[in-house]
């Protein structure tokens, strides 16, 4: 049997460089205690609901939060939005879209399926790590979130 440590924050983010801003800027604001990085969406599904490779991790070890990028290749961000959002056991699971997407399509949608926040990534490095580190700093230490099943 896999031992899985408990995660409660899923980074689901295909651009490595961008992942490891974010864990950075998270550990920064000492916001990451816990954490798995999803490389597209199909790998964020299966860790989110334990199916797959992940079928043995505990889920009463719930999440905090999904930091989700858009552009992901396998699932889309919008479609991981629609499963987790749609789905009665992770629905109230917050959900902070982070993405270099400006398109107001984008952002409509996004909001339309259940996002609790849309964060546009800043191009500058610093702006970067002060604009993940306060958005960890709210959701994980200011918002008080109901409690979630997933």
């Amino acid at each position: 049997m896999k031992q899985f440590s408990p995660v409660e924050i899923l980074i689901v983010e295909d651009n490595p460089h961008d992942a490891e801003l974010t864990i950075r800027a998270l550990k920064k604001g000492h916001h990451a205690n816990n954490f798995f990085v999803a490389e597209n969406g199909e790998e964020a599904l299966d860790f989110i609901f334990s199916r797959g490779q992940f079928s043995e991790r505990d889920k009463s070890k719930g999440l905090k939060i999904i930091f989700l990028d858009l552009k992901l290749p396998k699932v889309s961000g919008l479609e991981v939005l629609k499963a987790v959002k749609g789905n009665p056991a992770t629905k109230m699971l917050p959900i902070v879209v982070i993405t270099s997407s400006k398109e107001d399509t984008d952002i409509q949608e996004a909001y339309a399926l259940g996002a609790n926040s849309y964060v546009v990534k800043p191009v500058d490095f610093d702006s970067f790590i002060h604009a993940i580190s306060e958005t960890g700093l709210y959701w994980l230490t200011l918002n008080v979130p109901p409690k979630v099943n997933g």
